[in-house]
């Protein structure tokens, strides 16, 4: 499969939007509390922490899997 120059940059341009908007999404449920969730586990000192998202990963996972399944029953 041989693509050209053209198409390869419109690949590029696509997939940068896509990173732009799921930037700007991430940082609007952070903003609603996403990422601070009660099973969201942190820990750290005065130098250095580490964030592990359990549970805004399980809500996260939840809701693509209805956004998913919903798609795929309409387009039946």
């Amino acid at each position: 499969m041989v693509s050209s120059p053209q198409q390869i940059g419109r690949w590029l341009i696509a997939a940068g939007i896509v990173i732009v908007f799921l930037g700007v999404l991430m940082i609007l449920l952070g903003r609603l509390g996403l990422f601070r969730l009660p099973g969201d586990l942190e820990f750290g000192s005065k130098n250095w922490r580490v964030y592990i998202p359990i549970a805004s990963c399980i809500v996260i996972s939840i809701i693509l899997t209805l956004v998913l399944w919903l798609i795929n029953y309409l387009r039946r």
